[in-house]
């Protein structure tokens, strides 16, 4: 049995009343999507993710890059956003069953979603539940209030889980109707196995619920050293961060002899306690002789993102008689910062010398001191 997952993350989200969607907003780093993202990837089972996002936020989806994940633009109405999902799964012919969850409910479990996956091999559909705790009334027109009584209802959370055919012929009959959630399709609730829910997978309305969301989060920010040196000789290519710098000497190394990006490397692999450079990748490896850095980074940055750990911010340090480094710093953050997926004003590269002192003051060597901070969110 496999499975497909449906994001819902199209809403403007007017009651959170912010310039930025409320999706978009970071806790510990990651967007309420992230969040979502990382734990829904981590099942095999399921095999394709659909974000359905509004195309006036096309820009925050920018660093979204997964095997796994399909953007599509939705409608003007949930039922219309999550109709298209269903059509390319559709034609994907990709799962039997379907999860659908709103991107407002980043706060979920990676239990609730074990417990959704097992209860689908026997059942339609999987719906997670609360029981009301709180009094419930009703206020007529005439300003009567009833007293209702709370046992006969109870509140539904997302993700849900549907047969997949079933759900799909069921959007399609009712495209263009409100809905307020997807089992509010079911007609009978005979094949419908209720779960338990969690009071932690609330939906984020208003700056309240962000707010208390973040007290519900958990993340640790940890630091890390980097620091290498290489020599300057003629014949060799000078390339910093990731970018080629015109100069009458290049570096002497294994790779592409990259120090920016080296000590950058090696700072993040201590701060997340994945050891060093030089055990990653061994100057004795035939296979990454005169390998470009960036190569190097970005298996790095997919790493520790399996590891759940982000970039929070890099400062960094070029200390060097030569080349003059005054043109390229403008250029040398933003590629830094891009590769290792961050906003640029959190990267930070200043340029230093010896005042002629030593090897680096001779003009033989350069070298790079980095530290960087990342967070690791639970």
């Amino acid at each position: 049995m496999s499975f497909s997952f449906i994001l819902l993350a199209g809403g403007d989200g007017n009651r959170f009343k912010s310039n930025i969607p409320k999706q978009y907003h970071k806790i510990g780093g990651k967007t309420l999507i992230d969040i979502a993202i990382d734990k829904i990837s981590q099942f095999k089972e399921i095999k394709k993710i659909v974000i359905v996002y509004n195309v006036k936020h096309k820009k925050y989806l920018n660093r979204i890059n997964h095997k796994k994940i399909k953007l599509i633009t939705g409608g003007n109405t949930r039922n219309k956003s999550t109709c298209k999902a269903l059509n390319y799964l559709k034609k994907q012919k990709i799962a039997n069953k379907v999860l659908i969850h709103d991107a407002a409910r980043p706060n979920f479990s990676k239990q609730l979603i074990k417990k959704i996956l097992q209860n689908s091999k026997k059942n339609k559909t999987i719906i997670p539940v609360l029981e009301l705790q709180d009094a419930l009334k009703k206020k007529e027109k005439n300003k009567i209030v009833l007293n209702l009584k709370k046992n006969k209802f109870f509140l539904t959370q997302t993700p849900q889980c549907f047969n997949f055919n079933e759900i799909y012929k069921l959007h399609k009959i009712q495209e263009n109707e409100y809905i307020g959630d997807d089992f509010s399709l079911i007609s009978t609730t005979r094949d419908v196995k209720f779960i338990n829910g969690e009071k932690r997978n609330f939906k984020v309305t208003d700056q309240e619920d962000f707010n208390l969301l973040k007290s519900f989060s958990t993340f640790n920010q940890k630091i890390g050293i980097g620091f290498d040196v290489h020599r300057l000789v003629k014949g060799r290519k000078l390339y910093l961060g990731g970018i080629k710098i015109p100069s009458k000497l290049g570096t002497l190394g294994h790779s592409d002899g990259d120090p920016v990006l080296h000590a950058v490397i090696d700072a993040l692999l201590g701060a997340c306690g994945l050891g060093d450079i030089g055990e990653k990748f061994s100057d004795k490896n035939k296979k990454i002789k005169n390998i470009s850095s960036t190569i190097l980074i970005k298996k790095v940055i997919k790493e520790i993102k399996i590891k759940n750990y982000i970039v929070n911010n890099i400062d960094i340090n070029i200390i060097t008689e030569t080349p003059k480094l005054k043109k390229f710093k403008k250029k040398k953050p933003k590629n830094v910062s891009d590769l290792c997926g961050i906003s640029l004003n959190k990267t930070n590269i200043k340029a230093k010398t010896t005042e002629k002192l030593g090897v680096i003051g001779q003009e033989k060597a350069i070298a790079t001191e980095v530290i960087v901070s990342v967070i690791k969110y639970d």
